[in-house]
């Protein structure tokens, strides 16, 4: 594989693309890149699990974390890799091969940056939080994740995206009594005690505020309902899971005090899926010079990325990767060649200079 310069990037990206990793079947992408990693100069690499983290130990006086998942969503009939002139489609490609194959090629061409560098690759970014595997080396090396910035290689079209927002998943029980369909007075319908819910819903007015000029959009959205034990049974059981994207201007607290009160009338709530927002963190020196240099566009990062566990960790992050967020895990998923060699020119351009 040659990874030299920019103009093997997409055919490097496509070979990634080619090498299936969804959520919990990383090990084989994980392999090849860690074989990569292991053949860049200077370059320490450990591997926990299907995690592979490579640093430079150069005792600079700043280290950059450049970091990345290996997993991807199950594939929408796009799971092989098509090259189209400038274009490559395929799943994963802007979410997020594109920027492994950027994070490979900087480590072969700039083995002695400016600044030390840690290259972080994990798995299961796209599944539940419990499964993250950026958690995983958190719990057990958080070493192998210290510095002074990161930055993940999400999909933002190469713009930076500032902070996330948090994600909140709950499952909203409503109780009823059975009865038969013939006799309905006799009982209580529990999907019919929905309807209020779901209301709401379709009528909720999401905040829209604005954090250190990053304007965030919350959003609130039914996901699955489920109920029902016969088709001549009325239902004394229903359960409706209910995602909640909040402002990084929230504590997860609030956001889930939130959530219960819109769903009032619900019997019970349970929270599924957890995990925090995260702020704008754009006044670092090796940030504020890489947006001085490039007059990179600044926005809010809408979606969850694992931002928010460098955050948890003080450790300042954005999102800055190639590709267009708005066609990551749909079928359509592409990425442009312009769009790689551009976020490799900007990465590169950091590692090479510092502030």
């Amino acid at each position: 594989m040659t990874t030299g310069a920019p103009g093997d990037l997409l055919a490097l990206a496509a070979e990634l693309v080619d090498i299936p990793s969804v959520s919990h079947h990383e090990q084989a992408l994980a392999d090849r890149l860690e074989a990569e990693l292991r053949t860049a100069p200077g370059l320490e690499v450990v591997r926990i699990d299907d995690n592979v983290v490579a640093r430079t130990r150069l005792g600079r006086a700043q280290r950059v974390v450049l970091a990345g998942h290996l997993d991807t969503v199950p594939p929408h009939g796009n799971d092989r890799a098509r090259l189209d002139g400038e274009v490559l489609w395929g799943l994963g490609s802007a979410d997020m091969k594109a920027a492994l194959a950027v994070f490979v090629a900087l480590a072969r061409a700039v083995p002695e940056p400016a600044v030390d560098v840690t290259y972080a690759l994990y798995a299961c970014e796209e599944v539940a939080h419990e499964h993250s595997g950026l958690g995983r080396l958190l719990d057990t090396r958080p070493d192998l994740l210290a510095g002074d910035v990161a930055i993940l290689g999400e999909p933002s079209g190469g713009a930076v995206e500032a902070g996330c927002q948090g994600t909140l998943r709950v499952e909203a029980l409503f109780e009823g009594r059975r009865a038969h369909t013939a006799r309905p007075w006799k009982g209580r319908n529990a999907i019919h005690r929905l309807a209020g819910a779901l209301a709401r819903l379709e009528s909720y007015e999401p905040r829209r505020p604005v954090v250190d000029g990053c304007e965030y959009h919350e959003a609130m959205q039914a996901v699955r309902v489920e109920g029902g034990q016969g088709n001549n049974v009325v239902p004394d059981r229903a359960v409706l899971t209910v995602n909640h994207r909040f402002a990084p201007d929230r504590t997860p607290e609030e956001a889930l005090a939130h959530v219960a009160g819109v769903l009032a009338d619900a019997d019970a709530l349970e929270v599924v899926d957890l995990a925090p927002a995260a702020p704008p963190a754009l006044d670092h020196p090796l940030l504020a010079a890489l947006l001085d240099r490039h007059r990179l566009t600044v926005r809010a990062k809408l979606g969850w990325t694992d931002v928010a566990r460098f955050a948890a960790l003080g450790v300042p992050a954005v999102n800055l990767g190639p590709g267009d967020p708005g066609v990551a895990h749909t079928a359509e998923e592409h990425v442009t060649r312009a769009d790689v060699e551009r976020a490799h020119a900007v990465l590169r351009d950091l590692l090479e200079r510092g502030t």
